[in-house]
């Protein structure tokens, strides 16, 4: 039998067939079923893919509720998977909502699951075939309708054929492109985005209309050539009072999605709670009570803590 101490085997003995490459066929199964898995598993959570679903700029699936407690503050992020884990997935594309944009899909509404949300396949809204792994996917910024490629490109328009919402050729987005030159292009799109202070759902980056306004001359001598003049000490610019500072506990601005806008003020009221904790952290009633603060009637001014309540014998 060999390899009992009593003989050695050789290499011809132990290798019966030659290492070969995978064929053409081979290379497509594993495709698809890598293509499978993503379709259906987030890999954030490394659950099922369940509404509502956003993808990034470069066409990868998550579910929308993994992603939120990956963007929320603190490092308790268990319920996902570990931060380093999901630094790896997301590669810094990923910084705020505006990264992403949530996907639209239409279902055949064959069957409906236990929990009341619409269970069956995805399909193309012109086409009627089903969208996933075996089908080039494609969905529009910022609407986010999700659409077969093949629609797209023999309707050969301007405007969503849901909602009518226009579009640019360079606003279509791959769903989990596999050719490299996709994959490219994908990437120059944002660039190009974030040169003209956009994100990838076509939202404005923060801090973009500062920099603008940094550039421009003003005339009043508020802001010229990017330095800022003190203003009047009657707290008024050219007759009119300053336009209020808003608290940062104020209702979130802009963010339609009400669950969305309930975890932003959330995170903005505890972001408020921690800096009122750390004005008021300053030195402690105990710490302040062994030293006396003002001369008091009949006190002693060269009483302190060492020699409060001892009398000095003359």
């Amino acid at each position: 039998m060999g390899n009992d101490g009593g003989s050695i085997p050789t290499r011809r003995e132990l290798v019966k067939e030659a290492a070969r490459n995978p064929n053409t066929t081979q290379l497509k199964e594993t495709l698809r079923e890598h293509l499978e898995h993503f379709w259906t598993t987030c890999p954030l959570s490394h659950k099922r893919l369940l509404h509502p679903i956003v993808s990034d700029a470069v066409g990868n699936l998550y579910n929308k509720d993994a992603l939120l407690q990956y963007l929320l503050p603190g490092d308790d992020i268990e319920a996902i998977s570990s931060k380093a884990d999901c630094d790896e997935v997301l590669q810094g594309r990923v910084k705020s909502l505006r990264d992403v944009v949530e996907l639209k899909f239409e279902a055949d509404g064959n069957a409906e699951a236990p929990n009341g949300k619409q269970k069956g396949r995805w399909i193309c809204p012109v086409t009627q075939k089903e969208l996933g792994p075996n089908a080039k996917s494609v969905y529009l910024v910022p609407c986010g309708h999700v659409f077969s490629e093949g629609a797209i490109r023999e309707m050969k328009a301007d405007k969503c054929l849901q909602c009518n919402e226009p579009y640019e050729s360079t606003d279509i987005i791959s769903i989990l492109p596999t050719d490299k030159s996709e994959k490219e292009r994908l990437k120059l799109r944002v660039e190009e985005l974030s040169h003209r202070g956009l994100a990838h759902s076509l939202k404005k980056l923060p801090g973009s209309s500062k920099k603008r306004k940094k550039n421009r001359m003003d005339a009043n001598g508020d802001v010229e050539n990017g330095i800022k003049s003190e203003p009047p000490s009657n707290g008024k610019v050219n007759g009119s009072s300053k336009t209020p500072i808003l608290s940062s506990t104020s209702a979130p601005v802009g963010i339609k999605n009400a669950d969305t806008a309930m975890l932003t003020a959330r995170v903005l009221e505890e972001q408020n709670e921690r800096r009122k904790r750390k004005k008021t952290s300053g030195t402690s009633d105990a710490v302040q009570s062994l030293f006396t603060s003002k001369n008091k009637k009949g006190g002693n001014n060269n009483m302190d803590f060492m020699t409060r309540g001892f009398s000095i014998p003359h």
